[in-house]
């Protein structure tokens, strides 16, 4: 599978102006699953806009990403606002995908941190549980940031059949040596892939990381190839990287830890272990 990183800089409030640019970039490069960071389609930190911008189901632009999901062939994973459809007036941090056969799928952020200089638990209402999304017949793990530093997180994704873990994030560039040293460890504890995108560029006062990457299932960095940003800044980036799904079902018998997991949460007897 080819995977476009898009570590790009949201214009602040402007749904338009970013979905134009999803769009270019999406047009630029040839890519089996396209993905951006963490609310990119709104910014990090729109104010009181958040409640009327955020998008739900029948919006028009969402619509406008199942169509071009569709005519690319390809998965489209963003960050966005999203309208609780449980409570309303309520709004998640999300990411969506957007597959080729166009369905549309979210994925509602589970732990919201609400210390520094981050406020989300104050603005946006949690998950209680992850499920994969499907593109394809392959089953994609999506998370959102802060998400990645609960190893159950990526554990729940992986024990439901997950085979690439896609990690949205609009983190500080004061974080990217502590997920330097998560993501890798998500990888091996679970062998699975993943995927990393964060956001760079300042919005209140906040500056961005980047930091973007992928690592295989025993956690090696992959490398890939650069493409050209559309309008891009010197931080923003597009990389393209090759990730092999059917080397998870090869790998994880060397390294059994789902299995093991699941052998120790099945309530069946217990077995006598044999002498030593």
């Amino acid at each position: 599978m080819r995977v476009l990183l898009a570590q790009l800089a949201p214009r602040r409030g402007d749904r338009e102006a970013n979905l134009r640019r999803l769009e270019r970039v999406v047009g630029a490069v040839e890519a089996d699953l396209y993905v951006l960071p963490e609310l990119y389609l709104l910014g990090y930190a729109p104010g009181d806009r958040v409640h009327r911008e955020a998008f739900f189901r029948e919006d028009p632009d969402v619509r406008r990403l199942q169509h071009l999901a569709s005519d690319r062939k390809a998965g489209v994973v963003v960050g966005l606002p999203w309208r609780s459809t449980e409570r309303p007036g309520e709004v998640h941090n999300a990411g969506l995908l957007a597959a080729p056969d166009g369905s549309v799928q979210v994925q509602v952020k589970r732990y919201l941190p609400n210390f520094g200089p981050f406020e989300e638990a104050s603005i946006y209402t949690p998950a209680a549980s992850s499920a994969p999304m499907l593109l394809g017949t392959h089953r994609l793990g999506v998370q959102i940031c802060y998400d990645a530093y609960f190893p159950e997180v990526s554990r729940e994704l992986a024990l439901q059949a997950a085979v690439l873990l896609v990690v949205l994030s609009a983190a500080p560039v004061t974080s990217k040596g502590l997920f330097d040293k998560v993501l890798p460890a998500r990888a091996v504890e679970n062998a699975c892939p993943v995927v990393y995108v964060n956001r760079v560029g300042v919005e209140d006062g906040i500056v961005f990381g980047g930091g973007s990457g992928a690592w295989d299932s025993r956690g090696e960095l992959l490398s890939g190839e650069s493409f050209p940003v559309p309008e891009g800044t010197p931080e923003e980036r597009l990389d393209r990287v090759e990730i092999d799904l059917d080397d998870v079902p090869r790998w994880r018998p060397f390294r059994p830890v789902l299995r093991d997991v699941a052998k120790a949460a099945s309530p069946g007897p217990a077995t006598q272990l044999p002498p030593v």
